[in-house]
């Protein structure tokens, strides 16, 4: 007993205060320098719900909020050019089963600016399939005048070559094919609870 007291003592010193004992709350420094380096997911984990976070209230921003690209209403303008230039082609040949081909490619062409200018998946390649095949058709008709002498006829057809080549420099762009109008929320379509 008296060697414990002593050691008590010596503890102590001489001015009769006792050694600081850190509270049991406080971690020793040697801790805290070895959970500085460790990462803070092995330091504490957050306990996640199973349930789903409550949907926001209010108006859910669209995917196409961010705005339209600049190369969207050129791509949309060129293709309605090529819709007016089929119809022009549609109202010079006005007889026989031929005149068929033009129209479809202008109905074809004025859905695909309209499909462009809302922002949906493949407007883009409507529109460039019209414009190319109008394009190979004017080629066809410019070589055609070209053989035959030329003239008014031949600098027409090269002038009409305007919608389609524009058409072809537009709709294929990056920016207007990975375009998304507003559409849906991102949610997607909201499916019914699970009944128990």
């Amino acid at each position: 007993m008296a060697a414990l007291l002593g050691r008590a003592a010596a503890t102590r010193g001489l001015t009769g205060a006792s050694a600081p004992v850190p509270a049991p709350s406080q971690k020793p420094a040697r801790f805290a320098i070895y959970a500085a380096g460790m990462p803070s997911s092995a330091r504490s984990t957050t306990r996640r719900s199973p349930r789903p976070a409550p949907r926001p209230r209010g108006p859910v921003p669209s995917r196409g909020s961010a705005g339209r690209p600049l190369l969207v209403p050129f791509a949309a303008v060129f293709g309605l050019l090529v819709a007016v230039e089929c119809g022009y082609l549609t109202w010079l040949l006005s007889v026989g089963w031929y005149l068929a081909v033009p129209l479809l490619l202008g109905v074809a062409a004025a859905t695909g600016a309209v499909l462009v200018w809302l922002g949906r998946r493949r407007g883009w390649l409507l529109l460039a399939i019209a414009a190319a095949l109008l394009l190979l058709a004017l080629l066809a008709l410019a070589v055609l005048f070209a053989v035959l002498g030329g003239g008014t006829a031949l600098w027409s057809t090269v002038l009409l070559l305007a919608g389609p080549v524009g058409c072809l420099a537009f709709a294929p762009r990056h920016s207007v094919r990975s375009w998304r109008g507003p559409g849906p929320s991102p949610g997607g379509r909201r499916t019914g609870a699970p009944s128990r």
